[in-house]
C-alpha cells in the first residue's frame, strides 16, 4: 500500500501517524502563567535531539474548541517549561493531565501530583516523575493553524535518586519504568528488553562480524 497524504484530510493523516510511528515518549510538561497558576499536560510528539546543546522538540495542537492549550500560551508568554517524563507508577495522573480542564481548575490537584520549585526556571518539577528536563524555549514554528512546534535548550536535569549508577553515569535498568505512547488510550511499558550482538564490518570480508 501507498498512501499520497497530501490527499487525506488532516484528521486522517494524523490517525496513520499516531498509530504506526509507536512507541513514543510522553512528556507531561509544567509551564505557569504571569499570574503563578500551575499548568499541566502530557504530549506525545515530543523527544530529545541533541546533547550540544541539549535539546528537546514538542508538538503541540490546540484544544477541541480552537483555543491555544495553557500549555501553548504559558510557553510563548514566559520562554520556559520543564519536562517531565512518565513512567508507570504515575501513567493514571498523566491521563488525568490529558483531559481538558478550564482554566482555574488544576489538573495537578486532580491526579494527585505535587510540585518542587526548579532551579533556572519558573515552573515546577513533578515530585513523582522519575525524570525531569527545565527547559527554554529557543524557537517556535506554527505549521499551520493546529500545530505549533517549540525547539527548546535544556539547562537543568532532575533524576530520581537511584535512577543512576554514581560511577559510570548510566542507567539502572531494573530501576527504570517508563512508558510510551501508542495510539488512542494504548501505551507500553519497556520491560520487555533486549540486546543486539556487537557487529562490526569487516573490510576484507565485505561483511559483518561479531564482536
Amino acid at each position: 500500500m501507498h498512501i499520497d497524504l497530501t490527499d487525506l484530510p488532516a484528521s486522517e493523516r494524523y490517525r496513520l501517524l499516531i498509530n504506526l510511528v509507536i512507541p513514543r515518549p510522553i512528556a507531561l510538561i509544567t509551564t505557569r502563567d504571569a499570574t503563578g497558576q500551575d499548568n499541566a499536560a502530557p504530549f506525545s510528539f515530543f523527544n530529545v535531539l541533541g546533547e550540544d546543546p541539549p535539546l528537546v522538540v514538542v508538538s503541540m495542537n490546540r484544544r477541541s474548541d480552537g483555543r491555544l492549550k495553557d500549555t501553548t500560551r504559558n510557553m510563548a508568554d514566559r520562554g520556559e517549561f520543564v519536562v517531565n517524563l512518565v513512567d508507570e507508577p504515575i501513567a493514571e495522573a498523566m491521563g488525568i493531565c490529558a483531559l481538558e480542564f478550564p482554566p482555574d481548575d488544576s489538573e495537578l490537584d486532580a491526579a494527585g501530583l505535587s510540585l518542587h520549585p526548579a532551579v533556572s526556571v519558573d515552573a515546577g518539577l513533578i515530585a513523582q516523575s522519575p525524570v525531569s528536563l527545565e527547559c527554554r524555549v529557543h524557537t517556535s514554528l506554527d505549521m499551520g493553524p493546529e500545530r505549533r512546534v517549540v525547539l527548546a535548550t535544556v539547562s537543568w536535569l532532575h533524576v530520581r535518586d537511584g535512577l543512576i549508577d554514581p560511577q559510570n553515569r548510566r542507567i539502572r535498568d531494573d530501576a527504570y519504568h517508563p512508558i510510551g505512547r501508542l495510539y488512542a488510550r494504548t501505551y507500553c511499558t519497556t520491560r520487555d528488553r533486549f540486546a543486539l550482538p556487537g557487529i562490526a564490518y569487516d573490510p576484507v570480508t565485505r561483511g559483518w562480524v561479531r564482536r
